[in-house]
């Protein structure tokens, strides 16, 4: 079965189609329970986490278990990035040549977790065309940076439903052209309200037997979060 078209005239534009996911994911603002599974071909890891996010500006992720991280937390505030670590009682303001860093042993990197870069404002976009993928018909769209952006990435193919703008499978390639990890969007069911895919797996592109399982156990839009709410005071003491 032929399973891939161009784009026609009555599509959407590449940009609105990665608005409408990108917001559907978002909302004016989120509070999530989230828990992590980090898959090794010999063992398993476990951690849990909260995050609160507003808009694209602000976001905060607190490690809530197991018992030697919790309280490990990362900041975003507009252009700054910070991570508490209250072992060491210290707080580190992250370059962005920290942002590949794995996060927290994870496959997902700083980047993933607290986003320096906008999928919507960061890059150009072109609907490639659409395709079918696990019984949705998508759009896949190449993401390529903009000139100045702060990314990491070299160039970033989307496939995102026709029917609910979910994103279902995302490839990340490095400036070199190579494939460094695929998230996928999987179990797709209604949050708040919204239906959203609730897993998100990570896949290095290099590692046999390695993916990161992230598990949205709760996920609430539009509470109303002050922006003072993202403070490094409040990274310290948030529970």
């Amino acid at each position: 079965m032929h399973n891939w078209s161009y784009p026609t005239a009555n599509d959407p534009t590449a940009k609105e189609i990665i608005q409408k996911a990108d917001e559907k994911m978002r909302g004016e603002s989120n509070i999530a329970t989230i828990k992590m599974t980090i898959i090794r071909p010999t063992w398993e890891r476990e951690m849990t986490l909260k995050s609160w996010a507003k808009g694209t500006e602000y976001s905060l992720t607190l490690v809530t278990a197991p018992a030697r991280d919790k309280g490990t937390a990362f900041l975003k505030r507009e252009k700054e990035i910070w991570n508490w670590q209250p072992t060491i009682d210290r707080t580190i303001k992250m370059p962005p040549s920290m942002m590949m860093q794995s996060w927290m042993g994870s496959d997902f990197t700083n980047d993933d977790l607290v986003r320096e870069s906008s999928i919507v404002t960061d890059y150009e976009h072109e609907l490639l065309g659409t395709e079918t993928l696990e019984d949705r018909n998508c759009y896949k769209i190449k993401m390529t940076p903009k000139p100045d952006a702060p990314v990491v990435w070299g160039e970033i193919i989307i496939w995102i439903s026709k029917d609910e703008y979910l994103q279902l499978k995302s490839e990340f390639y490095d400036e070199d052209g190579y494939l460094v990890q695929t998230i996928y969007g999987k179990q797709v069911r209604e949050m708040d309200g919204r239906v959203i895919p609730s897993v998100l797996e990570v896949v290095p592109a290099d590692e046999e037997g390695h993916k990161t399982r992230l598990e949205y156990l709760s996920l609430d839009f539009n509470e109303p979060i002050q922006p003072s709410f993202f403070s490094i005071q409040n990274m310290k003491r948030v529970k």
